[in-house]
């Protein structure tokens, strides 16, 4: 069993449904690429005779588009970079600070990863879009939720700067939850 013998890069990435492991073997020699995603085999392929190039493949529940680059740098020396939705791994960790809020919580010895999506206002836990219910309050909004049997509320409220924009706090059996960040 020759697993993993070849393997040139493994990267992390953070989506609505979890975390994922990307995992790359470039056999230089044979030209063989292989592409695990969360230890599963994506792409196989044997005999590459062209050694730079890409692999595009999908990550987690939505399907999101990933390309790892193979770029040739000095003579036998390769170079791999990962790109999600078009955009470097950097620029797409960026971006999702910006459109998502992350919580990591544990309750009754479990532990739990909420995500909100913004501009959706869908709300992920554990990999699965939860049903959500939301309601106008005073002073914002609320979507209610459950995790375990748990009762969940995330709470949107305006800051009152134009910058900053709207504030979003997660509360679980009455008590504020830290934003986690990834």
């Amino acid at each position: 069993l020759e697993k993993m013998t070849d393997l040139v890069a493994v990267w992390e990435v953070a989506l609505s449904d979890g975390v994922h492991k990307i995992e790359f073997e470039h056999g230089t020699t044979s030209g063989k690429r292989v592409v695990y995603v969360d230890g599963k085999e994506e792409i196989r392929k044997e005999w590459m005779f062209k050694l730079v190039g890409k692999e595009t493949f999908t990550v987690g529940a939505a399907k999101t588009k990933a390309t790892i680059n193979i770029d040739a740098v000095s003579g036998f020396a390769y170079e791999y970079t990962l790109e999600i939705n078009g955009k470097s791994l950097k620029k797409h960790m960026e971006n999702r600070s910006k459109t998502t809020n992350t919580w990591i919580l544990s309750l009754g010895g479990t532990d739990y990863r909420v995500v909100l999506e913004k501009d959706t206002m869908d709300v992920w836990c554990n990999g699965q879009k939860l049903e959500t219910a939301g309601e106008f309050v005073e002073d914002g909004t609320e979507t209610h939720f459950t995790v375990g049997d748990h009762s969940c509320c995330i709470k949107a409220v305006s800051s009152g700067k134009r910058k900053e924009g709207i504030i979003h706090t997660l509360i679980v059996d009455d008590r504020e939850i830290p934003e986690a960040v990834e």
